[in-house]
């Protein structure tokens, strides 16, 4: 009688899954990352909350010889879908010289997207890897994708667009919870609720009844955070009648226009026609004056120079002692071929022929822009021959770290300069570094460049955060829109602000700021403890224990 033997290959192999119970998982995550992308404004799909659920449900059950390969891949895949939503309008960007760098814009979204959705992998890796056991992983959970979300918003200069934290519409009274924690910790919040579904699975009556108690439990501190919020915004004051006066210029004008040497006179016209016009019957001429980021496409010291026609046609629509707050670029004065991208404070001073003109004060912007402002590591790319391709020149230099700036006669006033206004914490570092508390921050951003896409709008809902994190009020100008007054709770003020593509001025009176936060007393420190919290809730692996035979 004769037996045979499988080979060792054949006996080592394993079934290989059906391509559905393969892709079924994955698109899964895609779908994930997309409801959680749906849940922030200007889109507002909150119930796309329960995607961290979902993404929760799939980390638990990643499968396979190597499970936390598998728990890579899905994050990465909910991530970039994540982020291929958040940030599509990138592409608008390159089509403003579509003839050069048009056909680079669907590249620079994809490899954007999927760039950032490399954290969430690593948060999945992390998840998977530390083996977490029992309804406490959601706190592993949580902790794992809010550093994830914190190092998104520091490494290579960091990008913290639309935040887990920054979900709910700014000036709400579940956005309220960012001055106590910032919106990275509310961001442990944000995730460690919405998650909490996903431990509602199959099981014994234990792990169901604990599934069930975190829901409850979950439930529970969104309804605190609310009533907190609604008790804070019940107490804010109306703007006093002797507030400082303000009028935000928007001129509408387009991005690719800036870069017509033809254009040039009509958009300054435009500035000026706007600054020109009499305020309201019965209010008072404004004190300050702002115009956006870039808003003359050319030096600030050429068109402030009293040689050049500009200098004559701004003084002529300034009144005396009124200041003018606008954005532009400047070059170091000993060094000509060193650039910044700069905020002036200028006043328009009594004297000679209908007075003149004289800077005040001045920022230069520390935060830059990757890729459009400056070229990461700059040397390198120019000998692979990709800083030629993508057309970024030498670029700014960025300023020092932000500090207040107190032009006299007008109240302190923290600037961001757009790309600046997605970072918590600039406001309270500047006012640690100086000593001096802004009364508030102006944001002068160059929104031109999303076109009519989303990316204004959530560009207002993510700067908005920096008012309720500071306690601050904000005042935003843009080119083409969304301009607005914020309050210090993050509310735009009824009938102030300027929607996309429109053509006008907002007049009105600078809202109050309000005593500091807590945010603003002891920053991240609240995220720091949830992290913490979140690590002591990993359980160590289990030793399997060897049997003596």
């Amino acid at each position: 009688m004769s037996t045979s033997a499988a080979s060792p290959a054949t006996a080592s192999a394993e079934p290989r899954p059906p391509a559905i119970a393969r892709w079924a998982p994955r698109l899964a995550a895609v779908a994930a990352g997309l409801a959680c992308a749906f849940a922030q404004p200007p889109f507002g799909v909150l119930p796309g909350l329960l995607g961290w659920a979902a993404i929760l449900w799939l980390l638990d059950h990643a499968a396979g010889a190597r499970p936390w390969r598998s728990a890579f891949l899905r994050g990465w895949l909910a991530g970039s879908a994540y982020f291929a939503v958040s940030l599509w309008w990138v592409a608008e960007a390159f089509l403003v010289d579509a003839a050069n760098q048009g056909w680079m814009a669907p590249i620079a979204v994809v490899l954007l997207a999927c760039g950032l959705g490399l954290f969430w992998g690593a948060a999945g890796l992390a998840y998977r890897a530390l083996r977490p056991e029992g309804p406490q992983r959601l706190l592993l959970f949580a902790g794992v994708f809010a550093v994830a979300e914190w190092l998104r918003g520091h490494v290579f200069t960091g990008l913290p667009w639309d935040l887990p934290g920054e979900t709910f519409k700014a000036g709400s009274a579940l956005s309220q919870a960012a001055s106590l924690l910032g919106a990275y910790g509310l961001s442990w919040i944000v995730l460690a609720t919405s998650a909490s579904p996903g431990l509602l699975r199959r099981g014994g009556r234990g792990e169901q009844a604990a599934g069930a108690v975190a829901v409850i439990a979950a439930g529970a501190v969104l309804a605190g955070l609310y009533a907190f919020g609604a008790a804070r915004l019940a107490g804010a004051r109306p703007v006093p009648a002797d507030a400082p006066t303000l009028r935000i210029v928007q001129a509408n004008v387009e991005q690719a226009s800036k870069y017509d040497e033809a254009s040039f006179a009509g958009i300054v016209q435009r500035y000026a026609a706007l600054t020109r016009l009499p305020p309201a019957a019965g209010a008072r001429p404004a004190q300050i004056v702002l115009w956006p980021e870039g808003a003359i496409p050319a030096s600030l010291d050429d068109y402030l120079d009293p040689r050049a026609w500009t200098y004559d046609t701004i003084a002529g629509v300034l009144q005396p002692g009124q200041t003018l707050v606008v954005g532009g670029y400047r070059s170091a004065p000993t060094a000509p071929d060193v650039y910044y991208n700069s905020l002036y404070a200028v006043r328009r001073t009594p004297g000679g022929a209908g007075g003149g003109l004289g800077v005040i004060g001045r920022y230069d912007k520390y935060r830059l822009v990757p890729f459009g402002e400056f070229m990461p590591f700059d040397k390198l790319a120019a000998r692979v021959g990709f800083k030629q391709l993508v057309h970024v020149g030498d670029g700014f230099t960025p300023g020092p770290r932000p500090r207040p700036i107190a032009p006299p006669g007008v109240p302190p006033l923290q600037p961001l300069i757009c790309y600046e206004s997605l970072f918590p914490g600039f406001t309270r570092e500047g006012q640690a570094a100086s000593g001096m508390r802004p009364a508030w921050i102006a944001n002068l951003s160059n929104d031109a460049w999303f076109g009519a896409t989303s990316g204004p709008w959530q560009h207002l809902n993510i700067a908005s955060y920096r008012a309720i994190e500071e306690g601050l009020p904000m005042v935003r100008a843009t080119p083409t829109g969304v301009s607005a007054v914020i309050d210090a709770y993050g509310r735009i003020q009824p009938g102030q602000w300027l929607g996309h593509g429109k053509y006008g001025v907002i007049d009105a009176r600078l809202p109050q700021a309000l005593e500091p936060t807590v945010f603003n007393r002891i920053g991240d420190m609240p995220l720091l403890i949830l992290v913490i919290i979140s690590i002591l809730s990993a359980r160590p692996p289990r030793r399997a224990t060897l049997r003596r035979t």
